[in-house]
Parts: C-alpha cells; sequence; structure tokens
C-alpha cells in the first residue's frame, strides 16, 4: 500500500489529497501544515476583513468530517528537512515520516524587507489568520494605516484594509501600481482610482526607516517624506517556501523546478502551486505563478501522477484578475509586449476603461483590461488556446472591441 506524504495544506495541497483519494482508494495519504488551523483559503482572508465571512467562512472544506470521512491524515507541524535518498521527512519537533511519493505544496511566505524598525510589533503582514486577527484588532475607523506594497496582493490587502475605515496611505516602490500585471495608463488609472476614493498613494517611493513616536510609528521615505501612523502593513511580495530543501538534491530556482507533469528532478517528488517553478504557456520560459487555479490544476496534475496515472500540464498561464476597490482589472500572458509584435489600445480615462491587445504575428498573447469585464472570457480563450486569428488580426488593431466577434469567428473556425 502506497504512502503518500503533501507538505503544505493550501488550496494545491487539498485538491492533491482528494485527487489522491479518488484515484488511488486503498493508499494512506498524509496532509501536513503548520497551522493550528483546519486547511484555509489566504485568498478568503479579505473578506474574512471586510466581515464578510466568519474564520469558518475561510476553511477549504466546511464539513468538520471532511478529511477523516476520506482518511486523509491531518497532522500538524514544520517540515525542516528532506532526504529524498531515505524517503523520509524531518519535522521541527523532531519526528520523522516515511513516503513512498511526496508532493511539496508549500507555498510563500511574505517577504519582510531589511529595514530598520521592521521587526516592531506594529508592523503586520496580512498572510495568516493570526495576522488577520492582528489587523483586525489594530485597523479600525479613523486609525491612521500605511500600507508598503501595491502589486497584485497588496492591492487585495489594501481594498480589506480601505473597507475597515482607517485613514490609508500606500508606498508602492514600483514607478506605478501592481508593476507587475499593468503597464503604466493602466497602473496610473488604477492610481487615480484608489485617490479618488480617498486612499493616498505614493509611486516610485520606499520606506526606508520605521521608528517608535510615542505609541505610533513614524515612518520615513527615500524622499524625506515622514508619516505617523498607528500601524504598518507589509504587503512587498512573497517567495515560495523552499528553504528547508537545502542539502536534499531538489532542483530549485526561484521555485522548485518541475516538468510537464509536475515532478521535480528527483524521481517520485513533486511540487505545486505558489512553490513550483513551471514552464508558461507558448514561452517556454519557467515562472511561479502564484494563483489559486493554477495551483489547485498543477496538484491534481502531480496527483495523478502520484497514482500512477500519467498526466501533463499544457502550460502554466499567467493571469490576474483584481478588484480595486470597485475597479475591476485583468492582465493576461505577455502583456509587456513581445518582440516584433504589435498593439492596439483603446483609453477612456473619464470613465476607467482602457483595453491594450498584444499580439505575436497573428495570435492574440498578450491583454491588459479595465473596466472591461464583458471580454474576460473572450480574451482568456484567445490567448491560453493559442488561436490564430487570420483576419480578424487586423480587424482587431482597428477596433479592440470586436473581440466576441472573433472569438466566434475563429473559435468555431477551429473546430472545423
Amino acid at each position: 500500500m502506497a504512502s503518500h506524504v503533501i507538505i503544505g495544506n493550501g488550496p494545491a495541497g487539498v485538491v492533491a489529497a482528494e485527487t489522491l483519494r479518488r484515484v488511488d482508494p486503498h493508499s494512506e495519504i498524509t496532509l501536513i501544515g503548520d497551522e493550528a488551523e483546519p486547511p484555509y483559503s489566504r485568498m478568503a482572508i479579505p473578506y474574512l476583513l471586510m466581515g464578510r465571512i466568519g474564520e469558518e467562512g475561510t476553511y477549504l472544506r466546511k464539513d468538520a468530517g471532511h478529511f477523516e470521512g476520506l482518511r486523509i491524515r491531518l497532522r500538524q507541524g514544520r517540515v525542516t528537512a528532506l532526504d529524498t535518498g531515505a524517503r523520509r521527512l524531518r519535522l521541527a519537533d523532531g519526528s520523522g515520516l516515511a513516503y513512498d511519493r511526496l508532493l511539496i505544496a508549500t507555498g510563500a511566505h511574505p517577504v519582510r524587507p531589511p529595514i530598520p524598525g521592521i521587526d516592531s510589533p506594529k508592523v503586520l503582514t496580512c498572510w495568516t489568520l493570526a495576522d488577520a486577527r492582528a489587523i483586525a484588532a489594530t485597523v479600525n475607523p479613523g486609525a491612521r494605516v500605511l500600507q508598503m506594497g501595491a502589486g497584485f496582493i497588496g492591492c487585495i490587502i489594501m481594498e480589506s484594509l480601505a473597507a475597515r475605515g482607517p485613514r490609508l496611505t500606500v508606498v508602492e516602490m514600483g514607478d506605478r501600481m501592481v508593476p507587475r500585471m499593468m503597464d503604466e495608463v493602466a497602473g496610473a488609472m488604477i492610481r487615480r482610482w484608489c485617490e479618488d476614493k480617498g486612499v493616498g498613494v505614493r509611486t516610485g517611493r520606499q520606506v526606508v526607516a520605521i521608528a517608535p513616536a510615542g505609541e505610533a510609528l513614524r515612518v520615513t521615505l527615500d524622499d524625506g517624506e515622514a508619516i505617523e501612523v498607528d500601524v504598518l502593513i507589509s504587503a512587498t511580495g512573497v517567495k515560495p517556501n523552499i528553504a528547508f530543501l537545502a542539502g536534499s538534491g531538489v532542483a530549485v530556482d526561484a521555485g522548485i523546478l518541475v516538468d510537464e507533469a509536475m515532478q521535480t528532478n528527483i524521481a517520485g517528488v513533486h511540487a505545486a502551486g505558489d512553490v513550483a517553478e513551471a514552464v508558461e504557456l507558448g514561452t517556454g520560459r519557467r515562472v511561479v505563478n502564484a494563483i489559486q487555479p493554477d495551483a489547485v490544476e498543477q496538484a491534481r496534475i502531480a496527483a495523478l501522477n502520484m497514482a500512477g496515472q500519467a498526466a501533463t500540464l499544457r502550460g502554466t498561464f499567467v493571469f490576474n484578475v483584481l478588484d480595486t476597490l470597485g475597479l475591476i482589472s485583468v492582465s493576461f500572458g505577455q502583456w509587456q509586449g513581445v518582440p516584433g509584435g504589435e498593439t492596439a489600445s483603446l483609453v477612456d480615462q473619464a470613465d476607467y476603461r482602457y483595453l491594450r491587445l498584444v499580439f505575436d504575428g497573428d495570435r492574440l498573447v498578450g491583454a491588459n483590461s479595465i473596466g472591461h469585464t464583458e471580454h474576460i472570457g473572450v480574451l482568456r480563450g484567445l490567448i491560453q488556446g493559442r488561436v490564430r486569428l487570420g483576419p480578424w488580426k487586423d480587424r482587431l488593431l482597428a477596433n479592440p472591441l470586436q473581440l466576441s466577434e472573433a472569438y466566434l469567428a475563429r473559435g468555431l473556425a477551429a473546430l472545423h
């Protein structure tokens, strides 16, 4: 009887465990998490802070007996080392655990920039349920709050903070908001939207010092500006949890390198989710694509292979959908542009609407969009499907709003 061990009990780990049980009914399955709570979704924490759900609403499976009923053993602990030769894990409490097949789904952790004063108890992150409890206790109406970071995760956190009614300022070191997701036009539009909603925004700025100021904090920026706040939220990005793999022989770069079966360079060891560095669809480059839909699909593929059923990932697909204080923005694929490629764009500053399409030959390979929510599904279909547009490419260059017509015309053509 095979013994499957999964490190990490977030969405990827849970889906992998459930997939394994479905296709391998007699195996032993152990799901390890390093927090005291039941398996939960970090992406639900903003809704918790907004008061839309309670803590139980963040749980990935609401039935208390769900995992027991599937004979999936939940174990709390932090894995500190992996011996791939002996197929054995070591945990922080000194215990060990053997495995036949292993999935690493350890996710990521918040980056703590090396700033004097960053270890102050009034500097919080927003990543765990424990973090959410600390924020709920301190970020209240009228509280002075500064957030470092306005990337994708930072903007999600910002929305949950803003809903609590503080006086909020956001500092982003990039030259625009969400710089790894949006071009200059889109980033500036999102900034203007946030400022119109009462959020102070500083782009192209960095926090260089944090110091006590009575009961508050004095936060100094690199241009000399000093801001007094009651709490500082650090949202400067995340990095994959791979430190425990030192000496294991598992190949890593930014994340854990995996093939199309989500297997590492070590037979029987797989990885999925925010910790995995997989090949991107259409480009062949390796990327860590930290979005939940990709994480659970990677986990499903990994679990099937762990159970001996061959399955492959077509390629990780980079896309992000962001709700920033009610403004919906989207990025797909190679939105930055490609060498020799062409672009088409429409801008409506007054109504906060923006659409930019990126072409490589007659294929649509990337897009930025704000406000055009009706096109999200079509954009994904055309880009992920690598649809050859033929004459529709020139029509879209002339009028990007003909996306639905192009999708119907070329999508149906591809079926015949």
